[in-house]
């Protein structure tokens, strides 16, 4: 349901509204998802924005730095600003799960205090629910 502000405006769902006030008062990292190439050779690119309180965002760097020296998918770092940086994922066979390997190395650097936006990635996960069976006789 959708609910408006006494301006007119849309107000903001409750989630987004807590989102956005973390970012500015508590130590957090805000990570989006993107799919910029649909077709083959597909391409993904995390913006990663930092909240207002992390003022050294060293960790960033050096945590993305280990992932690539491990991972098999090309990719590469660019900073956009003192708060924001882009990751972009090249295509590769494990493109998705490096990608979700990187995420989860900054939530567990971050103590959990991760907010991901799904964006337009198309990557499922895995089932949360399995069911022996759904998938055996």
């Amino acid at each position: 349901m959708v609910e408006f502000n006494p301006d007119g405006s849309i107000k903001l769902p409750e989630q987004f509204a807590r989102n956005k006030e973390k970012l500015k008062s508590q130590r957090c990292i805000k990570i989006k998802r993107e799919l910029v190439n649909f077709s083959a050779p597909k391409r993904c690119v995390l913006h990663i924005t930092l909240s207002d309180v992390i003022t050294d965002d060293r960790f960033i760097e050096t945590i993305y730095n280990e992932f690539k020296r491990r991972a098999s998918v090309p990719s590469s770092i660019k900073k956009i600003n003192e708060k924001q940086f882009d990751v972009t994922i090249e295509t590769d066979f494990r493109r998705c799960s490096d990608c979700n390997s990187l995420i989860n190395k900054y939530r567990e650097f971050i103590e959990g205090a991760l907010i991901e936006e799904k964006g337009g990635c198309t990557f499922e996960g895995r089932k949360k629910n399995f069911c022996y069976e759904d998938y055996f006789e």
